[in-house]
């Protein structure tokens, strides 16, 4: 068993208009597909990381300084992260925790979402805008190109939003902030940002590693 593209949590037109099934298409089934194709191609001379879950072959990537595997690795966890963090538009809104969080670091949903909003926007080419708990309190912060909270101590994931061009180019072009404010007031699952607060949500988009079938007598 290698690793997998995983299935979206959602059909493919689900977040219509917000993202469209195009898009989908696009960025889960091709762009999302290489991240693993490569992941997996360039673990095949590994041995010394066959059964490692997607987590311990990033962070061993990371800390050997494998650019081109971290990079790869790192994408594929990124991306199954980013899906788990859309759902079809219902109106849903911050709740419970994670809405007392909300209040109590940014005065409200909408000046947390602004705040959002601005760091996704004016994030500086390629990555990533994130929200992570940190040290028991929320907090916004981009990590750039296919960067991820794994790799940083005291990082805890919650909800990330892809600024790569390819997440928004096909139904916003040039227009990332039209892209933002889309996903951000629409299409945001916080039942699923809510549920990692019990910081498992790096598992969340995990996945178990290759084992080595030893060969019988």
């Amino acid at each position: 068993m290698t690793f997998q593209l995983p299935d979206l949590p959602f059909s493919k037109d689900a977040l219509a208009p917000h993202m469209s099934a195009e898009t989908l298409e696009f960025h889960h089934g091709k762009h999302h597909r290489t991240y693993v194709t490569k992941t997996n191609e360039m673990l095949e001379d590994k041995r010394e990381l066959r059964g490692a879950s997607l987590v311990q072959v990033i962070r061993d990537a990371q800390s050997q300084g494998e650019t081109k595997l971290f990079n790869n690795s790192a994408q594929l966890w990124n991306h199954s992260f980013f899906w788990q963090c859309l759902a079809p538009a219902e109106g849903q809104k911050p709740t419970g925790k994670l809405a007392h969080l909300i209040d109590d670091a940014f005065g409200g949903a909408e000046a947390m979402l602004e705040k959002l909003h601005a760091e996704a926007v004016n994030h500086f080419s390629n990555g990533w805008a994130w929200l992570v708990l940190d040290k028991g309190a929320l907090r916004i912060t981009s990590l750039h190109d296919a960067d991820t909270p794994l790799v940083h101590d005291g990082m805890v994931p919650l909800f990330t939003l892809d600024v790569w061009e390819h997440a928004y180019y096909i139904d916003y072009r040039n227009e990332r902030p039209k892209f933002a404010s889309a996903v951000l007031q629409n299409i945001v699952n916080w039942d699923f940002v809510g549920e990692n607060l019990d910081s498992k949500g790096v598992e969340r988009a995990n996945q178990e590693g290759a084992r080595l079938t030893e060969p019988t007598a």
